[in-house]
């Protein structure tokens, strides 16, 4: 049995997390200042990622303590080609002010070479970029809004082994449809709410220094009602719960452990499978393009594989419906990280 999170304070007067589990809001404070852990252990990020059957826009804001982030990706998954540039940000220790809810609370980074913003509005975000060099030179620029209706979403409060002031506390809003235009290289792409969904992750924690994550997403529509999931495990004791939800028509659908079979020495060549221990999470999945990364500072690794594709199977939920899937566009990755 998994534990749902009952509402109050995230961390108790020690730093310590006082509840292991997942929810389906955001039923917990999480307070940058309860935390009990060095400046340097403390990693708060927002990440959107809005995909089309043809491209898509991922954006990053990270305030790592010791390495800020800002980061915006472009996915042309007819080429297919992805191009990504990033700034960093040394040590910003908290000076980001990254809000402590998903629910309140703008972002608005500025720097020479890009701006983000990501801004709460009535009714859902507003999500806008500029970066005049991207991709050589050819500009990527543009604003998206993300509706954001009533609806469940995946929240984890996870605690890390023999380490007991660091923890994980993420949320993913996912189904989230878009609409907007986004400029690159005199090109305009647009976002109709019909056919672009977005998804946000949104973390928050004190980290151990080595750590291997899965994590999957995918947002859209299946019979023409809104359907999507969220899932992961690998860093952290998820003894109380996994992350693994469904959502379909704005409700969460919990799930127990979810597997990624990844074919050895490949992430966009073979097609990747997906098995769960409870039998409602069954996919294949063919890819498309792996968005790599990698890192190598010695004290500081990063290797990353975020892979986007196509989901084909099945899902079981609560009531025991099954909800077949055909080629639904979505993403799963490896990051291995040592920070």
């Amino acid at each position: 049995m998994q534990h749902e999170l009952t509402a109050g304070e995230l961390l108790d007067g020690k730093g310590r997390l006082r509840e292991a589990g997942w929810a389906r809001s955001e039923v917990k404070r999480y307070a940058r200042g309860a935390i009990g852990a060095s400046w340097l252990r403390i990693k708060e990020w927002d990440y959107y990622c809005v995909l089309t059957e043809d491209y898509g826009l991922a954006l990053t804001v990270a305030d790592n303590g010791y390495m800020g982030l800002l980061s915006a990706s472009w996915l042309d998954f007819r080429s297919p080609d992805t191009v990504t540039e990033s700034i960093m940000i040394p040590f910003p220790k908290g000076r980001m002010a990254l809000p402590e809810s998903a629910d309140a609370g703008d972002i608005v980074q500025r720097h020479p070479k890009m701006s983000l913003a990501f801004r709460h509005e009535a009714g859902g975000r507003r999500l806008a970029v500029d970066c005049p060099g991207f991709g050589g030179g050819r500009g990527l620029k543009g604003e998206l809004r993300l509706t954001q209706p009533p609806m469940d979403r995946m929240v984890i409060a996870t605690p890390f082994p023999r380490a007991p002031r660091a923890f994980y506390y993420n949320q993913k809003i996912n189904c989230m449809p878009a609409e907007g235009e986004i400029r690159m290289g005199g090109e305009t792409f647009r976002f109709a709410p019909s056919a672009a969904f977005g998804v946000l992750d949104w973390g928050r924690g004190v980290w151990t220094y080595d750590n291997t994550w899965y994590w999957g997403s995918a947002s859209g529509l299946v019979g023409g009602k809104p359907f999507g999931f969220n899932i992961g495990y690998g860093f952290g004791d998820t003894s109380a719960a996994s992350e693994n939800m469904v959502f379909f028509e704005g409700r969460a659908h919990k799930l127990a452990d979810v597997t990624f079979h990844i074919p050895q020495d490949t992430y966009d060549g073979a097609p990747w499978r997906f098995t769960s221990s409870d039998g409602r999470f069954e996919m294949d999945f063919t890819p498309i393009i792996d968005r790599s990364a990698h890192f190598d500072l010695k004290l500081l690794v990063s290797v990353q594989h975020q892979v986007f594709g196509h989901f084909t199977g099945f899902v079981v939920l609560d009531d025991g419906r099954k909800l077949e899937v055909n080629r639904f566009l979505g993403f799963a990755e490896e990051v291995r990280n040592r920070w």
